[in-house]
């Protein structure tokens, strides 16, 4: 381990008949594989759908993921990895007024809006999705409303006894419900109202 932190990666030599993954190619398999999901959602879904999508053989696809659900579970890791930021604008209202201007953007995407309702039909007979969903994207965004949380205790804005997890669901349920769900337009000041709401229920316990 200590070897391959401090040994310069520029020096390193690939051992003779390694493969060379190029990641052009490799993001644009998984460019390829949220338009089919958008398009023609997982169940129908193949390699070779991706693979012509992506303008590469099979054989490219399958050195890199041996099946299209690893593949699929890779790329949800990898999004959620990128989570919501953790905001510090110095009030409970600020912190929560910017996470829904993120989340929302966020959930407006064209694919997001396809993909997520998508996934989530298929997590309900795959027990790997579920598990896979749960921990890339609950739990990474109940960290965040963790700090959220913690910020506006230490300032004095909630008790201590405030729930991290209720304030997860008072943020994203709306805005899921409304953008994914309903497929709705957001009214002028709606994020405003929301957040105003949020700090209210919190604060009231």
């Amino acid at each position: 381990m200590l070897l391959a932190m401090t040994t310069d990666p520029r020096t390193r030599r690939v051992p003779a008949g390694a493969a060379v993954l190029r990641e052009d190619v490799t993001e644009a398999i998984r460019a390829a594989v949220f338009e089919e999901l958008a398009t023609v959602g997982f169940a129908r879904m193949s390699i070779e759908g991706i693979a012509r999508r992506a303008g590469v053989g099979k054989t490219a696809v399958y050195r890199r993921w041996k099946s299209k659900l690893s593949l699929v579970l890779d790329l949800v890791s990898a999004f959620a990895a990128q989570g919501l930021p953790a905001p510090a604008t110095g009030s409970l209202y600020g912190d929560v007024r910017a996470l829904l201007e993120v989340a929302s953007h966020a959930l407006r995407h064209p694919v997001a809006s396809q993909v997520i309702p998508d996934l989530l039909v298929e997590a309900a007979r795959n027990p790997e999705i579920a598990d896979t969903i749960k921990s890339a994207l609950f739990d990474s965004q109940q960290g965040v409303a963790a700090l959220v949380v913690r910020d506006a205790v230490t300032r004095g804005e909630l008790a201590e006894t405030a729930d991290p997890d209720r304030a997860l669901d008072l943020i994203l349920g709306p805005l899921y419900w409304r953008l994914v769900v309903v497929r709705g337009d957001l009214p002028k000041g709606y994020l405003d109202d929301l957040a105003a709401s949020v700090v209210a229920a919190l604060t009231r316990g």
